[in-house]
């Protein structure tokens, strides 16, 4: 098995990363409950470059002081002081020759802990399926949202847009605009969530439409050298066995509209990465079409914290870089691990299921 692949450095955009291996952004609410850093977020990410990281990919991290925030301790980039604190897990990453972009997130209708208000808007006032995530202190059905009004959707992308600038402004390397998981962008995106009959519903081309202005507005809003992309999902927190009802005419559209929106990369998510992107014969990956439809950058991330997984998919030229998830969290250290031909942990469910224990392993292990 050559591992090379893995360890060779890649540029999106003005970035440069060392290598091909990104940490993916995940949920932890472990910020304060007005929304600012704390050590123990500080010592998580740097945890993370020390281990040798290429890339780290914040959680998200609400855009408002309306409807953005998702859950309880989430952190926030909607005030000068919060992107302030911001720029110390910004220095510690960088310390260690890291690059870290920002993953900027809008709720939608999967709020389950907004501190500003007790409603929730959606492109339509559809009931979302499923329930809240107990892990993430929720507790039965989601709100019914309402429509998002015009001023709204401008407010919205307005939002992203400063907190975009905040987020260069600190030293972040980039942003991620979160465009998957059922949150307000992709719920544009998703049939069922969206049955709007103005010139942001109905077709796929018009469902994407929103996602395509934000991210347009964002990378000209920004300088030439910062990175701007976005998170793209089928499935969602949820609901997740959804997939596109036109597959891959939808993947052509979706991804043809985002790689000339301005973006520098799109990051997949799926549940294998490897795997057929619509449960069918076809046996082509979600990400491969990103590729090429895209012509951009690709990240891919799902299951694919085994070595020899994620050099594969590297070589197949589908994807470009990976992100790891539960790998990660097992080891904040699996690029040196796997450089020195380590053996790789078990990931425990534990540091997932309870809140308080997201970084046991680091504690644990690496202080």
């Amino acid at each position: 098995m050559d591992k090379q692949v893995l360890f060779d450095s890649f540029k999106i955009n003005h970035t440069v990363m060392k290598n091909r291996v990104s940490v993916a952004p995940m949920t932890r609410i472990s910020a304060t409950k007005d929304g600012f850093i704390t050590e123990r977020m500080i010592d998580y990410y740097h945890s993370f470059a020390k281990g040798g990281f290429g890339l780290i990919i914040t959680e998200g991290t609400y855009i408002d002081d309306k409807h953005s925030q998702t859950y309880q301790y989430q952190p926030g980039i909607i005030y000068d002081n919060q992107a302030q604190e911001w720029k110390k897990v910004v220095d510690a990453v960088h310390s260690e020759g890291g690059k870290i972009f920002m993953q900027l997130q809008h709720s939608g209708p999967l709020s389950q802990g907004n501190r500003f208000t007790k409603d929730t808007i959606a492109p339509s006032s559809a009931q979302p399926k499923g329930e809240q995530l107990r892990f993430y202190f929720g507790e039965g059905a989601y709100k019914l949202p309402r429509e998002i009004t015009r001023n709204e959707m401008k407010q919205v992308k307005n939002s992203f847009i400063e907190s975009a600038k905040r987020a260069e402004s600190v030293g972040f390397d980039g942003v991620e605009l979160h465009g998957a998981n059922g949150y307000l962008l992709d719920a544009f995106l998703t049939e069922y969530t969206n049955n709007r009959t103005d010139e942001y519903g109905g077709n796929t081309e018009n469902r994407v439409r929103f996602l395509v202005e934000v991210a347009k507005e964002v990378s000209q809003a920004v300088s030439p050298d910062f990175t701007v992309g976005m998170r793209i999902s089928q499935s969602k927190v949820n609901d997740y066995t959804y997939t596109w009802s036109g597959k891959e005419e939808d993947a052509k559209i979706i991804f043809n509209a985002l790689g000339k929106s301005g973006l520098h990369y799109i990051h997949i998510t799926e549940f294998k990465a490897w795997q057929s992107a619509f449960n069918d014969d076809e046996q082509v990956p979600l990400v491969s079409l990103a590729k090429r439809y895209s012509q951009l950058p690709i990240i891919a991330n799902g299951q694919l914290e085994k070595p020899e997984r994620a050099i594969e998919i590297l070589n197949s030229e589908i994807a470009d870089l990976v992100a790891l998830g539960k790998g990660a969290l097992a080891d904040h250290d699996w690029i040196k691990k796997v450089q020195n031909d380590k053996p790789l942990s078990e990931f425990d469910a534990e540091i997932v299921l309870n809140p308080v224990a997201t970084i046991k392993n680091f504690e644990l292990n690496n202080l």
